[in-house]
């Protein structure tokens, strides 16, 4: 895990930085021409000459002065999330309090209360994503807070965490994943849920390009490989539409576009095609200037005029302009058959609706002036206030559960009389009854789902009309707690469930005051605590609880003594406990495995284990994590768990690499499909065991129909071995493809 990037050398003099800075102010000036109000532009100045008085000594990783940071910020603000004056004025000061001299009272006095909060928010926010998981859920809560107060600030930190994206080339190699894992794990879904599609997408690509290196190159270089014949196609598909779309009348642009690099990866792992295979490597984009009461219809003409040239896939049509999404997204998407047996994805939308998609929140507050009904971008801050308001004690799960209830992608369902829910993919009967009201979910013991009984497990899909079955004995039990998805739903289960564990617990409570009574201790808070700890319990609650159903019996209370009132636990204990805290997890030993892997900058052996999700072998690109306790495990980055370790725990990460060793083989599995045809096994295991000397030590294969399926487990050196076998095994004949998977 070494940073081999290599790193622009930044070169310029005190004269040529003064004049960049200088072209980059002016650049951002120009951007905002248009949102100008009179006395606007000496605002700007004096926040711009702050923020460079601020940072004037302080420079980035690259070199340059750190002020350019801050401007570029500005300007992706503007230009990219469409933001005005006091947003700049934010973004060029987001970092003055928390880095230099520059206090609020000072931000207050020269640009008044709401700018002050919002860089107050900006604080906050990068002081969470740096420290450890549990004050990072802490304070998470706190911006999403300040989200539904004032969702600038989001926008303003997304700016900030993009451009922060775009330069990390000069970061060292663990802070390039940490940054880029965080960024897939919260930022980029974020972006997503405010309806800002380029910047998340740029987020994704950004991350890959950091976290699978090797795949980001091999795509970028087929999508710029095939440029030629793409644009070729997308003008070739493009021309018959056009002539329709002017024969009817319509005001429109029409351009095709690359998907991207992140989406494709997505689309080959998840329908196991190759690149060649992936069959809508490109969007054609139609957006009509109509107005605002014909957008609908046109679309839908427009639509008719597209499937009358192309034969469209039924599967694949997605209706966004009856139910348009929660950040606000309009569109029509189809895709149909082009030429050559190509399919090709068609966005048919208004320029209204394209600035929304674009630029998410900001423009939707731009159309929402004069709107009576309350937009779903005010619906789902509501939901989130809801959900910060039940205080619950594990903040760990917090980011999880904000990620699956608030960034998840919705479905529509509805009640029995037509009204329209919006819950997050996955959610099931039970989330859906909570959704309705807290007292309909805890008394819910099943669904008629289109008018069919299903268990409340049953998981919803867009379009179904669900009813709620009750009755007065149901009560919500710890099961429940696997069947839902939604904040609200989870927060009311605990609740419940915690009231019926203090309820089991206050029985305990006079059997623990007796026996602390007979040893001249008290039922103090600091002596729950103590024996909490002793007993490695969470909460005092769990430890009553515990007692209460005898799963605790008390017989260490004799070895404890008594300092007044106050317990004392034995020493023996307290010294092991001690020096466990001490020992660090990982332990340097002499065996010959410590040869694979150095760790560290001082190449410190190490003992470590290899993570059973995703059976890294020496050539992979891995990152050393510390567990609680498990010692150190390798991942690879592109491992399923890398990014929720990474963003969550980036403080337990440890800078590793492979060592050279050719006397340890690992185990990893290859998955081979081809045609089955005689001898063509034989040939595969000749490969293997006979050509190149591996070990097998598993293999099956599944023929059907003329298709056999084989999976070889087979002992390597290193990822360079693996890798030449692979391409040997795709260069035979017969054999159609060759995927590596984690063995169990």
């Amino acid at each position: 895990m070494e940073a081999t990037i290599d790193i622009p050398k930044y070169n310029l003099n005190e004269e040529e930085e003064k004049k960049e800075i200088l072209r980059q102010y002016r650049g951002l000036l120009r951007v905002l021409k248009l949102k100008l109000k009179p006395g606007d532009k000496v605002l700007l100045r004096v926040a711009f000459e702050m923020a460079a008085k601020a940072h004037e000594t302080m420079r980035r990783k690259s070199g340059e002065p750190y002020i350019l940071h801050p401007l570029a910020v500005a300007k992706i603000c503007v230009e990219e999330i469409g933001l005005g004056v006091r947003s700049t004025i934010c973004a060029l000061l987001h970092d003055t309090v928390e880095d230099t001299d520059i206090t609020l009272d000072d931000i207050q006095r020269e640009f008044g209360a709401e700018v002050t909060k919002i860089v107050d928010g900006l604080t906050k926010i990068s002081t969470v994503m740096d420290t450890n998981s549990t004050q990072q859920a802490e304070n998470f809560k706190k911006i999403l807070l300040t989200l539904t107060d004032d969702p600038r600030v989001i926008l303003i930190k997304l700016a900030d965490r993009l451009h922060n994206m775009r330069t990390l080339e000069s970061m060292k190699r663990e802070k390039q994943l940490k940054i880029a894992s965080e960024t897939i794990y919260v930022y980029a879904p974020l972006a997503h849920r405010m309806g800002l599609y380029n910047i998340k997408t740029e987020m994704e690509d950004l991350a890959m390009k950091y976290m699978e290196p090797d795949t980001y190159k091999y795509i970028a270089q087929k999508l710029t490989d095939t440029k030629r014949e793409r644009s070729k196609y997308i003008n070739d598909f493009i021309r018959p539409i056009k002539e329709k779309l002017e024969k009817a009348g319509f005001d429109f642009e029409i351009y095709g576009r690359p998907k991207s690099i992140h989406s494709i990866w997505n689309k080959m792992k998840k329908q196991g095609v190759s690149f060649e295979e992936v069959y809508d490597l490109f969007a054609i984009r139609i957006l009509l200037s109509s107005a605002l009461e014909n957008e609908k219809g046109d679309c839908w003409k427009v639509y008719s005029l597209v499937t009358e040239e192309y034969s469209p896939s039924t599967q694949r049509l997605r209706d966004w302009l009856s139910n348009p999404k929660s950040n606000g997204y309009e569109a029509l998407h189809t895709t149909v058959m082009g030429p050559h047996g190509k399919w090709v994805e068609v966005q048919i939308r208004s320029k209204r609706m394209n600035e929304i998609a674009e630029k998410g929140l900001a423009a939707h507050w731009k159309y929402k002036e004069g709107a009576a009904d309350e937009s779903r971008f005010d619906k789902w801050f509501g939901q989130i206030r809801e959900a910060l308001n039940s205080p619950d004690d594990n903040s760990i799960d917090f980011l999880q559960d904000f990620k699956t209830s608030f960034l998840a992608e919705e479905i529509y369902v509805y009640t029995p009389k037509g009204e329209v829910k919006m819950l997050p993919t996955g959610a099931s009967a039970l989330d859906f009854a909570f959704g309705v009201h807290t007292a309909v979910g805890s008394k819910c013991i099943g669904a008629k789902v289109n008018h069919k009984l299903v268990p409340i497990s049953h998981k919803l899909r867009s379009g179904d009309q669900v009813e709620i079955i009750t009755s007065a004995k149901q009560k919500p039990n710890i099961e429940w707690l696997n069947f839902v998805v939604t904040s609200k739903a989870k927060a009311k289960i605990k609740d419940t469930l915690k009231e019926e564990k203090r309820a089991v617990a206050d029985e305990a409570k006079y059997t623990l005051q007796r026996k602390l009574e007979a040893m001249g201790a008290s039922m103090s808070p600091a002596n729950l605590e103590e024996l909490s700890a002793f007993y490695k319990k969470g909460s005092s609650l769990d430890l009553l609880y515990d007692i209460a159903i005898k799963k605790i019996d008390l017989k260490e209370l004799k070895d404890f003594t008594t300092h007044g009132d106050k317990l004392v636990p034995p020493k023996p204990v307290k010294i092991a406990e001690e020096k466990a805290e001490k020992e660090t997890p990982v332990k340097a030993f002499d065996k010959k495995d410590a040869e694979l892997i150095i760790f560290g900058e001082s190449s410190d052996k190490i003992q470590y284990s290899l993570a059973n999700c995703c059976k890294p072998i020496p050539g992979d690109d891995v990152f050393g994590f510390v567990t609680t306790g498990e010692g150190l495990k390798i991942h690879r980055t592109n491992c399923p768990n890398a990014a929720r370790l990474l963003a969550n725990y980036g403080h337990r990460v440890v800078k590793t690499k492979w060592a050279k060793n050719k006397e340890i083989s690992f185990l990893t599995g290859l998955k081979i499909i081809g045609l089955d045809d005689v001898g063509v096994i034989h040939k595969i295991t000749n490969l293997i065991s006979g050509e190149m000397k591996f070990n097998i030590s598993a293999m099956t294969i599944e023929a059907k129909e003329g298709i056999f399926e084989g999976n070889v487990k087979i002992f390597v050196h290193d990822k360079e071995e693996l890798d030449e076998l692979v391409n040997r095994l795709v260069s035979m004949s017969g054999i159609e493809r060759v995927d590596r998977y984690d063995t169990e």
